[in-house]
Protein backbone atom coordinates (compact mmCIF):
# COMPACT_ATOMS: atom_id res chain seq x y z
CA UNK A 1 0.00 0.00 0.00
CA UNK A 2 2.79 2.37 0.76
CA UNK A 3 4.37 2.58 -2.41
CA UNK A 4 0.95 2.57 -4.46
CA UNK A 5 -0.38 5.67 -2.50
CA UNK A 6 3.05 7.30 -3.04
CA UNK A 7 2.99 7.00 -6.66
CA UNK A 8 -0.63 8.28 -6.80
CA UNK A 9 0.44 11.01 -4.27
CA UNK A 10 3.37 12.09 -6.93
CA UNK A 11 1.30 11.43 -10.26
CA UNK A 12 -1.20 14.37 -8.55
CA UNK A 13 1.03 16.39 -6.66
CA UNK A 14 3.24 17.50 -9.65
CA UNK A 15 0.04 19.93 -10.73
CA UNK A 16 -0.48 21.19 -7.11
CA UNK A 17 2.87 21.68 -6.48
CA UNK A 18 3.22 18.52 -3.13
CA UNK A 19 6.72 17.31 -1.79
CA UNK A 20 5.68 13.97 -0.40
CA UNK A 21 7.76 12.30 2.34
CA UNK A 22 7.51 8.63 1.69
CA UNK A 23 9.88 6.87 4.03
CA UNK A 24 12.78 4.33 3.30
CA UNK A 25 10.63 1.97 0.84
CA UNK A 26 10.60 4.62 -1.95
CA UNK A 27 13.08 4.42 -4.42
CA UNK A 28 14.31 7.49 -6.27
CA UNK A 29 11.87 7.10 -8.97
CA UNK A 30 9.30 7.65 -6.69
CA UNK A 31 11.20 10.66 -4.33
CA UNK A 32 11.56 13.74 -6.96
CA UNK A 33 13.08 16.68 -5.41
CA UNK A 34 10.68 18.82 -4.65
CA UNK A 35 9.34 21.55 -7.85
CA UNK A 36 9.52 25.18 -7.46
CA UNK A 37 5.40 26.97 -7.87
CA UNK A 38 6.99 28.10 -11.71
CA UNK A 39 7.86 24.68 -12.45
CA UNK A 40 4.59 23.22 -11.55
CA UNK A 41 1.74 25.31 -11.69
CA UNK A 42 -0.59 25.89 -14.40
CA UNK A 43 0.65 27.85 -16.88
CA UNK A 44 -0.49 31.52 -16.46
CA UNK A 45 -1.13 31.48 -12.98
CA UNK A 46 1.64 33.04 -11.54
CA UNK A 47 4.61 34.70 -12.56
CA UNK A 48 8.30 33.04 -12.54
CA UNK A 49 9.46 34.97 -10.01
CA UNK A 50 7.12 34.41 -7.43
CA UNK A 51 8.03 32.11 -4.51
CA UNK A 52 5.27 29.76 -3.05
CA UNK A 53 3.47 29.75 -0.05
CA UNK A 54 5.30 26.77 1.80
CA UNK A 55 2.93 24.92 4.43
CA UNK A 56 3.27 21.22 6.28
CA UNK A 57 1.37 18.50 6.64
CA UNK A 58 1.78 15.86 9.03
CA UNK A 59 -0.52 12.28 7.50
CA UNK A 60 -0.83 9.41 8.97
CA UNK A 61 0.60 7.76 5.09
CA UNK A 62 1.07 4.12 7.27
CA UNK A 63 0.53 2.80 9.77
CA UNK A 64 -2.89 1.83 12.21
CA UNK A 65 -4.21 5.23 10.62
CA UNK A 66 -3.88 4.48 6.93
CA UNK A 67 -7.11 3.59 5.90
CA UNK A 68 -7.88 7.38 6.78
CA UNK A 69 -4.59 8.82 6.88
CA UNK A 70 -4.98 8.41 3.00
CA UNK A 71 -8.12 9.86 1.65
CA UNK A 72 -7.88 12.95 3.98
CA UNK A 73 -4.40 13.47 2.63
CA UNK A 74 -6.05 12.84 -1.22
CA UNK A 75 -8.62 15.80 -0.21
CA UNK A 76 -6.24 18.40 0.94
CA UNK A 77 -4.39 17.09 -2.32
CA UNK A 78 -7.05 17.89 -4.30
CA UNK A 79 -7.65 21.67 -2.36
CA UNK A 80 -4.41 22.82 -3.56
CA UNK A 81 -4.61 21.67 -6.83
CA UNK A 82 -8.09 24.20 -7.14
CA UNK A 83 -6.21 26.92 -4.99
CA UNK A 84 -3.43 26.91 -7.31
CA UNK A 85 -5.63 25.63 -10.78
CA UNK A 86 -7.37 29.15 -9.97
CA UNK A 87 -4.50 31.44 -9.17
CA UNK A 88 -3.30 30.97 -6.13
CA UNK A 89 -2.93 33.12 -3.07
CA UNK A 90 -2.23 36.55 -3.71
CA UNK A 91 -1.10 35.67 -7.16
CA UNK A 92 1.51 32.66 -5.47
CA UNK A 93 1.47 29.38 -5.89
CA UNK A 94 0.67 26.95 -2.36
CA UNK A 95 3.12 24.36 -1.56
CA UNK A 96 2.51 21.48 0.57
CA UNK A 97 4.96 19.37 1.99
CA UNK A 98 3.66 16.21 3.68
CA UNK A 99 5.03 13.74 5.77
CA UNK A 100 4.20 10.07 7.46
CA UNK A 101 3.39 10.95 10.86
CA UNK A 102 1.91 7.47 11.17
CA UNK A 103 -0.26 7.65 14.37
CA UNK A 104 2.24 7.78 17.30
CA UNK A 105 3.92 10.84 18.98
CA UNK A 106 7.21 9.52 18.31
CA UNK A 107 6.81 9.46 14.34
CA UNK A 108 5.02 12.47 14.49
CA UNK A 109 8.01 14.54 16.24
CA UNK A 110 10.57 13.25 14.01
CA UNK A 111 8.00 14.01 11.07
CA UNK A 112 7.53 17.29 12.89
CA UNK A 113 11.21 18.21 13.23
CA UNK A 114 11.59 17.07 8.82
CA UNK A 115 9.12 19.75 8.31
CA UNK A 116 10.45 22.33 10.56
CA UNK A 117 14.12 22.36 10.89
CA UNK A 118 14.77 20.77 7.02
CA UNK A 119 12.07 22.63 5.33
CA UNK A 120 11.51 25.30 7.46
CA UNK A 121 7.84 25.15 7.68
CA UNK A 122 5.72 27.76 10.28
CA UNK A 123 2.22 26.23 9.31
CA UNK A 124 1.14 22.57 10.10
CA UNK A 125 -1.79 20.91 9.09
CA UNK A 126 -2.20 17.46 11.22
CA UNK A 127 -1.58 15.39 12.80
CA UNK A 128 -4.33 12.80 11.69
CA UNK A 129 -4.40 11.34 14.67
CA UNK A 130 -4.72 12.43 18.34
CA UNK A 131 -1.21 10.54 19.66
CA UNK A 132 0.52 12.41 16.91
CA UNK A 133 -1.04 15.56 17.44
CA UNK A 134 -0.86 15.84 21.43
CA UNK A 135 3.14 14.49 20.81
CA UNK A 136 4.09 17.52 18.58
CA UNK A 137 1.70 19.99 20.58
CA UNK A 138 4.01 21.21 23.26
CA UNK A 139 7.30 20.94 20.73
CA UNK A 140 5.21 23.34 18.27
CA UNK A 141 4.17 25.66 21.10
CA UNK A 142 7.30 26.56 22.24
CA UNK A 143 7.97 27.03 18.62
CA UNK A 144 5.56 29.04 18.09
CA UNK A 145 4.77 26.78 15.04
CA UNK A 146 0.50 26.38 14.13
CA UNK A 147 -1.04 23.17 14.25
CA UNK A 148 -4.48 22.87 12.40
CA UNK A 149 -5.59 19.38 13.03
CA UNK A 150 -8.98 17.67 10.84
CA UNK A 151 -9.20 15.16 13.04
CA UNK A 152 -7.47 14.46 16.15
CA UNK A 153 -10.45 14.53 18.22
CA UNK A 154 -9.32 13.84 22.07
CA UNK A 155 -10.55 15.78 24.47
CA UNK A 156 -6.95 16.93 25.91
CA UNK A 157 -6.25 18.65 22.32
CA UNK A 158 -8.05 21.75 24.29
CA UNK A 159 -5.66 22.85 26.38
CA UNK A 160 -2.25 21.85 24.21
CA UNK A 161 -1.37 25.50 23.98
CA UNK A 162 -2.37 28.97 21.88
CA UNK A 163 -1.01 27.13 18.57
CA UNK A 164 -2.65 24.14 18.30
CA UNK A 165 -6.31 24.97 16.68
CA UNK A 166 -8.48 21.75 14.67
CA UNK A 167 -11.52 21.45 12.73
CA UNK A 168 -11.90 18.36 14.36
CA UNK A 169 -14.81 17.98 17.02
CA UNK A 170 -13.63 17.20 20.17
CA UNK A 171 -14.14 13.69 21.64
CA UNK A 172 -15.64 15.29 24.56
CA UNK A 173 -18.60 15.65 22.53
CA UNK A 174 -18.76 12.64 21.10
CA UNK A 175 -18.50 10.69 24.43
CA UNK A 176 -21.26 12.39 25.60
CA UNK A 177 -23.54 11.77 23.00
CA UNK A 178 -22.75 7.97 23.22
CA UNK A 179 -23.39 7.65 27.48
CA UNK A 180 -26.46 10.12 26.24
CA UNK A 181 -27.45 7.24 24.03
CA UNK A 182 -26.77 3.80 26.15
CA UNK A 183 -28.68 5.58 28.55
CA UNK A 184 -31.66 6.62 26.63
CA UNK A 185 -31.12 2.76 24.69
CA UNK A 186 -31.87 1.53 28.37
CA UNK A 187 -28.14 -0.21 28.73
CA UNK A 188 -27.58 -0.02 33.17
CA UNK A 189 -24.77 -1.80 33.13
CA UNK A 190 -21.89 -2.22 29.99
CA UNK A 191 -18.62 -3.35 29.63
CA UNK A 192 -15.37 -1.64 27.51
CA UNK A 193 -13.13 -2.64 25.50
CA UNK A 194 -10.58 -0.14 24.11
CA UNK A 195 -7.59 0.40 21.87
CA UNK A 196 -4.58 1.80 24.09
CA UNK A 197 -4.02 4.92 22.22
CA UNK A 198 -5.28 8.71 23.02
CA UNK A 199 -7.97 8.84 20.69
CA UNK A 200 -9.81 5.65 21.37
CA UNK A 201 -8.85 5.94 25.33
CA UNK A 202 -10.58 9.67 24.87
CA UNK A 203 -13.85 8.54 23.32
CA UNK A 204 -14.00 5.64 26.42
CA UNK A 205 -13.46 8.11 29.12
CA UNK A 206 -15.82 11.00 28.04
CA UNK A 207 -18.48 8.04 27.33
CA UNK A 208 -18.09 6.68 30.17
CA UNK A 209 -18.31 9.74 32.64
CA UNK A 210 -21.56 11.00 30.88
CA UNK A 211 -23.17 7.12 31.69
CA UNK A 212 -22.00 7.30 35.00
CA UNK A 213 -23.50 10.29 35.55
CA UNK A 214 -26.33 9.28 34.56
CA UNK A 215 -26.33 6.63 37.19
CA UNK A 216 -25.32 3.33 34.64
CA UNK A 217 -22.52 1.53 36.14
CA UNK A 218 -19.11 0.02 34.42
CA UNK A 219 -18.30 -3.85 35.23
CA UNK A 220 -15.52 -4.60 32.98
CA UNK A 221 -12.85 -2.68 31.00
CA UNK A 222 -10.35 -4.02 28.93
CA UNK A 223 -7.59 -2.27 26.42
CA UNK A 224 -5.49 -3.71 24.07
CA UNK A 225 -2.19 -2.39 22.07
CA UNK A 226 -2.67 -1.89 18.94
CA UNK A 227 -0.60 -4.79 17.28
CA UNK A 228 -3.20 -7.62 19.00
CA UNK A 229 -5.17 -9.19 16.56
CA UNK A 230 -7.15 -11.88 18.81
CA UNK A 231 -9.25 -10.40 21.52
CA UNK A 232 -11.57 -13.61 22.26
CA UNK A 233 -9.73 -13.88 26.15
CA UNK A 234 -10.69 -10.51 27.08
CA UNK A 235 -14.24 -10.67 25.54
CA UNK A 236 -14.77 -13.81 27.41
CA UNK A 237 -13.80 -12.20 30.14
CA UNK A 238 -15.80 -8.98 29.33
CA UNK A 239 -18.90 -11.41 28.78
CA UNK A 240 -18.76 -12.94 32.44
CA UNK A 241 -19.98 -9.70 33.41
CA UNK A 242 -23.44 -10.88 31.58
CA UNK A 243 -23.84 -6.43 30.04
CA UNK A 244 -26.82 -4.92 28.96
CA UNK A 245 -24.28 -3.44 25.99
CA UNK A 246 -20.21 -3.44 24.85
CA UNK A 247 -19.07 -0.08 24.40
CA UNK A 248 -15.84 -0.59 21.87
CA UNK A 249 -13.10 2.23 21.11
CA UNK A 250 -10.92 1.49 17.95
CA UNK A 251 -7.95 3.39 16.38
CA UNK A 252 -7.61 0.85 13.73
CA UNK A 253 -10.20 -0.82 11.70
CA UNK A 254 -9.05 -4.01 11.68
CA UNK A 255 -8.53 -3.88 15.23
CA UNK A 256 -12.62 -2.18 15.62
CA UNK A 257 -14.08 -4.59 12.76
CA UNK A 258 -11.98 -8.00 14.18
CA UNK A 259 -13.51 -7.05 17.84
CA UNK A 260 -16.86 -6.98 16.23
CA UNK A 261 -16.93 -10.43 14.48
CA UNK A 262 -15.22 -12.18 17.79
CA UNK A 263 -17.61 -11.37 20.07
CA UNK A 264 -20.29 -12.41 18.13
CA UNK A 265 -18.42 -15.33 17.55
CA UNK A 266 -18.52 -16.07 21.38
CA UNK A 267 -21.99 -15.72 20.90
CA UNK A 268 -23.32 -12.43 22.27
CA UNK A 269 -26.06 -10.78 20.57
CA UNK A 270 -26.67 -8.17 22.68
CA UNK A 271 -25.51 -3.92 21.14
CA UNK A 272 -22.44 -2.69 20.77
CA UNK A 273 -21.55 1.10 20.71
CA UNK A 274 -18.66 3.19 19.35
CA UNK A 275 -16.90 5.96 17.50
CA UNK A 276 -16.56 6.56 13.43
CA UNK A 277 -13.41 4.04 13.34
CA UNK A 278 -14.86 0.95 13.51
CA UNK A 279 -18.10 2.22 10.83
CA UNK A 280 -15.36 2.33 8.59
CA UNK A 281 -15.70 0.29 5.13
CA UNK A 282 -12.42 -1.92 6.00
CA UNK A 283 -13.69 -2.14 9.69
CA UNK A 284 -17.25 -3.25 8.09
CA UNK A 285 -15.65 -5.98 5.10
CA UNK A 286 -13.64 -7.35 8.39
CA UNK A 287 -16.78 -8.01 11.04
CA UNK A 288 -19.60 -8.93 8.13
CA UNK A 289 -22.99 -9.36 9.15
CA UNK A 290 -21.66 -9.53 12.74
CA UNK A 291 -21.48 -5.35 12.70
CA UNK A 292 -24.94 -5.46 11.71
CA UNK A 293 -26.95 -3.10 13.98
CA UNK A 294 -23.79 -1.58 15.66
CA UNK A 295 -24.58 2.16 16.92
CA UNK A 296 -21.70 4.81 16.56
CA UNK A 297 -21.63 8.31 17.56
CA UNK A 298 -20.36 10.07 14.63
CA UNK A 299 -19.12 13.97 13.09
CA UNK A 300 -22.44 13.73 10.39
CA UNK A 301 -21.20 12.25 7.26
CA UNK A 302 -23.90 13.97 5.13
CA UNK A 303 -21.53 17.29 3.66
CA UNK A 304 -25.12 19.31 3.03
CA UNK A 305 -23.41 22.07 2.16
CA UNK A 306 -22.61 23.03 -1.41
CA UNK A 307 -18.98 23.27 -1.04
CA UNK A 308 -19.31 19.73 0.85
CA UNK A 309 -21.20 18.77 -2.56
CA UNK A 310 -18.74 19.67 -4.95
CA UNK A 311 -16.02 17.56 -2.65
CA UNK A 312 -17.70 14.59 -2.71
CA UNK A 313 -18.20 15.02 -6.18
CA UNK A 314 -14.67 16.56 -7.56
CA UNK A 315 -13.26 13.51 -4.75
CA UNK A 316 -14.82 10.45 -6.80
CA UNK A 317 -14.32 12.32 -10.28
CA UNK A 318 -10.41 12.80 -9.72
CA UNK A 319 -9.98 9.46 -7.75
CA UNK A 320 -12.65 7.17 -8.94
CA UNK A 321 -14.21 6.27 -5.35
CA UNK A 322 -17.07 7.38 -3.29
CA UNK A 323 -14.95 9.44 -0.34
CA UNK A 324 -15.12 7.20 2.43
CA UNK A 325 -14.76 9.14 5.48
CA UNK A 326 -16.92 12.40 3.87
CA UNK A 327 -16.65 14.38 7.21
CA UNK A 328 -13.03 14.26 7.78
CA UNK A 329 -12.08 14.63 4.45
CA UNK A 330 -14.09 17.80 4.12
CA UNK A 331 -12.36 18.71 7.20
CA UNK A 332 -9.05 18.45 5.72
CA UNK A 333 -10.25 19.95 2.37
CA UNK A 334 -11.47 22.90 4.57
CA UNK A 335 -8.32 23.01 6.47
CA UNK A 336 -5.98 23.63 3.42
CA UNK A 337 -8.49 26.52 2.01
CA UNK A 338 -8.74 28.39 5.33
CA UNK A 339 -5.34 28.16 5.16
CA UNK A 340 -4.96 29.67 1.84
CA UNK A 341 -7.33 32.47 3.88
CA UNK A 342 -5.32 33.25 6.20
CA UNK A 343 -2.19 32.93 4.36
CA UNK A 344 -3.50 35.75 1.88
CA UNK A 345 -4.36 38.33 4.91
CA UNK A 346 -0.73 37.52 6.21
CA UNK A 347 0.90 37.02 2.89
CA UNK A 348 3.86 35.81 5.00
CA UNK A 349 3.87 31.79 5.56
CA UNK A 350 6.56 32.79 8.42
CA UNK A 351 4.09 34.60 10.23
CA UNK A 352 2.78 32.13 12.58
CA UNK A 353 1.25 34.94 15.14
CA UNK A 354 -0.51 36.39 12.37
CA UNK A 355 -1.58 33.03 11.11
CA UNK A 356 -2.70 32.06 14.69
CA UNK A 357 -4.42 34.95 15.28
CA UNK A 358 -6.55 34.96 12.01
CA UNK A 359 -7.66 31.81 12.92
CA UNK A 360 -9.12 33.09 16.28
CA UNK A 361 -10.90 36.09 14.04
CA UNK A 362 -11.87 33.51 11.85
CA UNK A 363 -15.70 32.49 10.84
CA UNK A 364 -15.53 30.07 8.28
CA UNK A 365 -18.53 27.96 5.64
CA UNK A 366 -16.93 25.24 4.06
CA UNK A 367 -17.91 21.36 3.50
CA UNK A 368 -18.17 20.29 6.83
CA UNK A 369 -20.74 23.75 8.04
CA UNK A 370 -21.61 27.24 7.90
CA UNK A 371 -20.42 29.43 9.75
CA UNK A 372 -18.05 27.80 12.36
CA UNK A 373 -15.42 29.10 14.09
CA UNK A 374 -12.55 28.27 16.62
CA UNK A 375 -13.35 29.04 20.20
CA UNK A 376 -10.44 30.90 22.50
CA UNK A 377 -8.71 26.97 23.08
CA UNK A 378 -8.81 26.74 19.26
CA UNK A 379 -11.17 24.12 19.11
CA UNK A 380 -14.13 24.04 16.31
CA UNK A 381 -17.70 25.47 17.36
CA UNK A 382 -20.64 25.17 14.97
CA UNK A 383 -20.58 21.66 13.46
CA UNK A 384 -22.05 18.92 14.65
CA UNK A 385 -22.31 15.04 15.29
CA UNK A 386 -24.90 12.36 14.49
CA UNK A 387 -25.97 8.17 15.77
CA UNK A 388 -25.67 6.18 12.81
CA UNK A 389 -26.68 2.51 12.74
CA UNK A 390 -25.03 -0.02 10.56
CA UNK A 391 -27.15 -1.56 8.17
CA UNK A 392 -27.60 -5.42 7.13
CA UNK A 393 -24.32 -6.51 4.53
CA UNK A 394 -27.53 -6.92 1.96
CA UNK A 395 -28.65 -3.11 2.34
CA UNK A 396 -24.61 -1.71 2.43
CA UNK A 397 -23.68 0.18 -0.67
CA UNK A 398 -20.86 2.41 -1.47
CA UNK A 399 -22.94 5.41 -1.29
CA UNK A 400 -24.69 4.60 2.31
CA UNK A 401 -21.08 3.59 3.50
CA UNK A 402 -23.21 0.73 4.90
CA UNK A 403 -24.32 2.63 7.74
CA UNK A 404 -28.18 5.03 8.17
CA UNK A 405 -28.25 7.99 9.76
CA UNK A 406 -30.73 7.48 13.08
CA UNK A 407 -30.66 11.40 13.61
CA UNK A 408 -28.95 13.47 16.54
CA UNK A 409 -27.48 11.72 19.56
CA UNK A 410 -30.58 11.23 22.62
CA UNK A 411 -30.33 14.10 25.21
CA UNK A 412 -31.31 12.95 28.23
Amino acid sequence: MLSVFCKTIIFFGLSVVLTIACGSETTPADDPSPATAAQSAPAGTSSASEEPFVIGALASLTGVGESYGVPLSQSKLLAVDEINAAGGINGRMLELIVEDSKCTANDAITAYRKLTDVNGVKIILGATCSGGTLGVAPIAEKDGVVILSPSATSPDITFAGDYIFRTAINSLQVGTGIGNTLWAEDARKIVTITEATDYAEGIRRTAVAQFEKLGGTVTGAESYSSEVIDFRSQLTKLLGEDPDAILLGAQSETSGGTVIKQVRELGYDGPIYSEVVPTGSNALEIAGEAATGLKAVVPNPDLSTSVGRELLTNFKARYGVVAPWPWFQGSAYDGVYIAAECLGRTNDDQDAEGFRDCLYDLTWSGAIGDDYSFDENGDVVGVSHVLIEVLPVAERTEENLGYRIVGPPPTP
